[in-house]
C-alpha cells in the first residue's frame, strides 16, 4: 500500500492526504462520494503511483466531519487547495457521486485551473420537493445505522468486506444535521452557471445499471459543454470505481494518454 506523505488541514478543517513517489509529478485529485471518505480511493492511489495524488475528506465526512457540508464551500476550498499544489503542473480531478457534483461546481467557478476532469455518476437534475425527501431520509437514518442494513447498502455500492468497517464507522458517526445537509445538497443540485465556459477536457462516466436520472444528467452535462465525452460502463450500477477498479483504471489511463 502506498503511504500518505502528508496529512494537512486548511481553513475550514478540510483534511487531505498526499501520495507521491517523486518530484514534479502530474497531479491527480480524488473526490469521494457521500457517506464515505478518502479511503474509497486506495486502489486508485496504488495504481496511479506515477502521479502525485491528493485525497481529501470532503466537508462533513471522515476527518472533516466536524465541518458543515455544502457543495459550494467544498468547491471553494478544493480550488484553493489545488492553487497551492498546481505549480504549473497538469491537474486532473476525479469525482464520484457527491464528489462529482462538487467537481462540476469547481469547474463552473474556475474555467482553467483544472486541465482534465472525470465526472462519475453526478446527478444534475434537481429533484422536486427535495427538502421533504431529505427530511424523510434523515428520519430513516437509524435504519442505515443497523449493521445488517448497512451491509446491504455497502453491497449496492460495491464496497468490499475489506472496507466495510470504514464504511460502517462513518455511517454511524455522521450527525443527523450533516446527513440532512448532504441529502439536501445532493438532491437539489443542478449544473451551475459557468460550467459551459470551462475549457477543461472532461470524461463523464455512468454505470449501465444506474437510474434513468443519472443517464439524464449525463446527457445534460454533455449538451452543456462540448468538451465533455461520455462513457457508459457495462453491467455496473452506482459505484463505478469500486465495482471493477482494474477496468476503471484502464479506462481512465487510456483517456489521459489520448489527451
Amino acid at each position: 500500500m502506498v503511504d500518505a506523505q502528508r496529512t494537512a488541514v486548511i481553513e475550514v478543517n478540510l483534511h487531505y492526504d498526499t501520495y507521491r513517489s517523486g518530484d514534479r509529478l502530474p497531479l491527480l485529485v480524488f473526490l469521494h462520494g457521500g457517506g464515505v471518505s478518502g479511503w474509497m480511493w486506495q486502489e486508485q492511489v496504488e495504481y496511479f503511483r506515477d502521479y502525485e495524488c491528493i485525497v481529501p475528506d470532503l466537508l462533513g465526512h471522515g476527518r472533516s466531519s466536524k465541518s458543515h457540508f455544502s457543495i459550494h464551500d467544498c468547491a471553494d476550498e478544493l480550488l484553493a487547495l489545488i492553487e497551492q499544489y498546481k505549480d504549473e503542473r497538469q491537474v486532473t480531478v476525479i469525482g464520484f457521486s457527491l464528489g462529482a457534483q462538487v467537481l462540476v461546481s469547481m469547474l463552473s467557478k474556475s474555467a482553467s485551473l483544472i486541465d482534465r476532469a472525470v465526472i462519475i455518476s453526478a446527478s444534475t437534475s434537481a429533484m422536486k420537493f427535495h427538502r421533504v425527501v431529505a427530511t424523510m431520509a434523515t428520519w430513516s437514518l437509524p435504519l442505515a445505522r443497523n449493521k445488517a442494513f448497512a451491509r446491504l447498502q455497502a453491497k449496492q455500492l460495491y464496497i468490499s468486506d475489506q472496507y466495510f468497517q470504514d464504511y460502517y464507522k462513518e455511517t454511524i458517526a455522521m450527525p443527523k444535521t450533516i446527513f440532512h445537509q448532504v441529502m439536501t445538497e445532493n438532491l437539489s443540485f443542478s449544473i451551475p452557471e459557468g460550467f459551459e465556459d470551462t475549457t477543461c477536457k472532461m470524461l463523464v462516466i455512468i454505470g449501465e445499471k444506474e437510474k434513468a436520472l443519472m443517464k439524464k444528467s449525463m446527457t445534460q452535462l454533455i449538451e452543456c459543454n462540448d468538451q465533455c465525452k461520455g462513457y457508459v460502463m457495462p453491467d455496473v450500477g452506482h459505484g463505478v470505481p469500486l465495482h471493477s477498479p482494474t477496468t476503471f483504471h484502464q479506462l481512465m489511463g487510456k483517456w489521459m494518454e489520448e489527451e
